[in-house]
């Protein structure tokens, strides 16, 4: 289809707006409320803090790249590198470069390339440096008379929360934290937002006493994934589904976060924290707030956050914890055909640690569409394969008008949203199988993101960057969000930590036995996907 007639007075050229040349032409005074076209961040620029680590280099410089890329960014946009390391321009240029060739989704390309190096920057210090964080704010207030990014910062926190105290006192002391009029300043940190209530309380005080709350972007990579806000799709926009999703006919759900990789080399980070904190509290919490939430006014940060909140409210952990939660340690085993070793023989784990690998738990929702649903929730490292999926399995129909025999390989309808690797969303319910005879069997009627649509999903971290730079937060928790989750979760590890040892399991299978137990008492199995 050709482009729309552009008129003198209301048109703006891909150079202003920074888009690719081959870019579809795009007319904000007419178009902004299209939510069909792309959304560009206005003039604006990014520090990130803790570049040099891991995620900034396999996600986050990447990330940057597609969506400048993609046509996304402002041309002037400026990339503010902040680390221990004495670089300069070029050695931060070459790093960046370094990253984006080896993790970017879209191709690299030389003119995209060039316009993102120019407005890259790289500052040497400390957290605690008050001179480097002066040096920071001369050279901030230089990109926005240079790159003309208007006083508009992003500050990324890609650092341990033990040291957001410390960024966040710096950026309040070198009045960083402050926008000029009619400017914005942000702040965008990374889980885990504490490790229990209490001291997620205390960070978001630290945060909140520098920073608005309008002005904080917690991320959760989770919900940037495109199957998990197809959730809202899936349930929002279908009359099929609306009718069902309540306790009448939902016999119980489970959302499962299973990793098929261990933990060699990251002891520093994960002995003493575990599978419950780690995965429990923020990813799988969230996705049973999108399941169970009641559909919102509008998709408008404040109503969405609003339904999510209820839901955690309204959420408890199912006793006795004995019964209704599982933990458990991997040991030696085989995954697929190689033998790998157990936790306390990866490097840096010591022979009693009792940090559990996999932890389950059964949470209750304590609302009139909810009630008497069970949530099974559970995440662990080295299980039979990676996947992520929101299971709901409906109660089996009143009555079968056929013989026992006829219907003896017949299940539970489900429906399963996969929401990595193969994101899609799988349904499963009996039909005949083909003969003379009656036998009715379970079939899957299974739609695939990758077949049914030929553009490739962007990253999680595209969207959610160029999300916080549009001031658009519907898909970050908010410190009501956090502490809630915080709420539900505690009880359960408070539990743990009296009672023993996390169970042993074998690496490549799929968790301990208590796990098995805790939905037998029910009569009812995990899903094995």
């Amino acid at each position: 289809m050709p482009p729309p007639t552009k008129q003198a007075d209301t048109t703006v050229s891909n150079t202003l707006t920074g888009l690719p040349d081959n870019a579809p032409w795009f007319n904000p005074l007419r178009d902004s409320q299209d939510k069909r076209l792309p959304r560009i961040a206005g003039p604006c620029g990014m520090v990130i803090f803790g570049v040099t680590g891991d995620l900034a280099r396999k996600k986050l410089l990447p990330a940057i790249y597609d969506l400048a890329n993609r046509g996304l960014l402002p041309a002037g946009f400026a990339l503010v590198g902040y680390g221990r390391r004495e670089w300069s321009k070029q050695d931060f240029e070459d790093y960046v470069h370094e990253a984006v060739v080896a993790g970017a989704r879209t191709e690299v390309r030389a003119n995209v390339w060039e316009r993102l190096a120019e407005g890259m920057e790289f500052i040497s210090g400390t957290f605690r440096d008050d001179a480097a964080f002066d040096t920071l704010g001369a050279k901030l207030a230089e990109l926005d008379r240079t790159r003309g990014t208007a006083g508009n910062w992003g500050f990324y926190l890609s650092v341990p929360p033990d040291y957001f105290s410390d960024v966040c006192h710096q950026l309040k002391r070198s009045g960083l934290a402050e926008a000029p009029a009619n400017s914005w300043r942000r702040v965008i940190i990374e889980k885990p937002f504490g490790h229990d209530q209490d001291s997620a309380r205390e960070l978001n005080r630290v945060v909140n006493a520098v920073f608005p709350e309008d002005s904080v972007f917690r991320i959760d990579h989770y919900l940037g994934k495109e199957t998990v806000q197809n959730i809202m799709a899936l349930r929002f926009a279908n009359q099929l589904f609306d009718p069902l999703w309540n306790s009448h006919y939902i016999d119980h759900v489970q959302i499962t976060m299973a990793e098929d990789i261990g933990l060699g080399g990251r002891a520093g980070y994960y002995d003493g924290i575990g599978a419950a904190r780690d995965v429990i509290q923020n990813h799988l919490l969230q996705l049973l707030a999108l399941t169970a939430m009641e559909e919102p006014v509008s998709f408008t940060p404040a109503e969405l956050q609003a339904e999510k909140i209820k839901v955690l409210r309204a959420t408890a952990p199912v006793y006795p914890l004995a019964k209704t939660t599982a933990r458990g340690q991997y040991t030696a085993g085989w995954q697929g055909s190689t033998r790998v070793p157990g936790l306390r023989e990866e490097e840096g784990f010591s022979d009693d640690s009792n940090t559990e690998t996999y932890a389950a738990c059964t949470l209750e929702i304590n609302s009139r569409r909810w009630a008497g649903v069970p949530f099974y929730l559970r995440t662990g490292k080295r299980l039979g394969r990676r996947v992520t999926e929101i299971a709901l399995i409906f109660k089996p129909a009143p009555h079968l008008p056929f013989g026992d025999v006829m219907t003896s390989a017949l299940g539970q309808n489900a429906v399963v949203i996969r929401v990595q690797p193969d994101e899609g969303v799988l349904m499963r319910f009996g039909s005949k199988v083909p003969g003379s005879t009656m036998e009715v069997r379970d079939v899957n009627m299974d739609f695939s993101y990758s077949e049914a649509f030929t553009e490739e999903s962007p990253e999680a971290y595209e969207r959610l960057i160029l999300d916080a730079l549009l001031d658009e937060s519907s898909l970050f928790p908010t410190n009501e969000e956090v502490e809630l989750s915080w709420q539900i979760l505690d009880p359960i590890i408070q539990y743990w930590a009296q009672h023993g040892r996390p169970e042993d399991y074998e690496a490549g299978t799929w968790g301990p036995a208590s796990a098995d137990r805790m939905l037998a008492r029910e009569a009812r199995t995990w899903r094995r996907p």
